[in-house]
C-alpha cells in the first residue's frame, strides 16, 4: 500500500483529497513539516486560494524548502489546482516567489465577454504531450475546473493536457520528471479523476527510486 504523504500548510481541501486516495487504497500521511516527508513514498500538494499568502504559510512552516529538495531529490510529487500554480516561479495574482521547481509563470486567464472568471465547471481535456497522468490514447475525459489563472510553462512539452478557455487552449495539466499537476480538480472529477489519480498510483508502483 502506497504511503502518499498530503501537505497542509492551512490552504487545502485536504479532507476530499485525502478520501479520494484512501478509495484507491493508499495510506495518506499528514505532512506539516520535513520531518513528516521521510516514511512517504510520494507527496502531494494541493491548494484553494490565492497565490501569495499560500506560498507565505510554505516559507513560514518550512515546508517551501523542504518540497523544493524533495523534488531536487528526484522524488515524486503530485500538485492539485492552486499546488500546480505554486510549483512555477511566479503568478500574476501577487508578488511572491514560487517554488521555482518548474520554469513558467502563472498568467490571468482572458477577459473576454462571455466568459466569465473564475472559470468554472465541467470540462473535456485536450490531450497534449503524453505522460503517465494521460498517456497517448487515453478516453476522453471531463473534469471540473474552479480557476481565474493558468500556468505558462517556459517548456511547452511539459504541458500534458490542455483546456478550452474562450477560444484559446490553456494548461490544464503538467508533467515534467517526476512531478506531475493537475489545474483541475481530480478529486472532485468523478470516475474520471479516479482513473487519473489510480494511473499515478500505478505509475509509482512501477517506478524505481534514483539509485536503485
Amino acid at each position: 500500500m502506497k504511503r502518499i504523504g498530503l501537505i497542509d500548510y492551512g490552504m487545502g481541501n485536504l479532507h476530499s483529497v485525502q478520501r479520494a486516495f484512501e478509495r484507491l487504497q493508499a495510506t495518506v500521511i499528514p505532512v506539516h513539516d520535513a520531518a513528516a516527508m521521510e516514511p512517504c513514498e510520494a507527496l502531494v500538494l494541493p491548494g484553494v486560494g490565492a497565490f501569495d499568502p499560500a506560498m507565505a504559510r510554505l516559507e513560514s512552516s518550512g515546508l517551501a524548502d523542504a518540497t523544493r529538495s524533495w523534488c531536487d531529490a528526484g522524488r515524486p510529487l503530485l500538485g492539485i489546482c492552486l499546488g500546480l500554480q505554486l510549483l512555477f516561479e511566479a503568478s500574476d495574482e501577487g508578488v511572491a516567489r514560487g517554488l521555482g521547481l518548474l520554469a513558467g509563470r502563472v498568467r490571468a486567464l482572458p477577459r473576454t465577454p462571455g466568459h466569465p472568471i473564475p472559470h468554472m465547471g465541467w470540462e473535456p481535456l485536450l490531450p497534449a504531450t503524453p505522460s503517465p497522468l494521460l498517456p497517448a490514447g487515453s478516453p476522453e475525459a471531463w473534469v471540473y475546473f474552479v480557476h481565474s489563472y493558468a500556468a505558462d510553462p517556459t517548456d511547452p512539452a511539459c504541458t500534458t493536457a490542455r483546456v478550452d478557455f474562450a477560444g484559446q487552449a490553456i494548461t490544464a495539466a503538467v508533467w515534467q520528471g517526476e512531478i506531475g499537476a493537475c489545474q483541475f480538480h481530480p478529486e472532485k472529477s468523478g470516475a474520471a479523476g479516479q482513473a487519473l489519480l489510480q494511473r499515478w498510483l500505478h505509475w509509482l508502483d512501477q517506478r524505481q527510486e534514483p539509485g536503485a
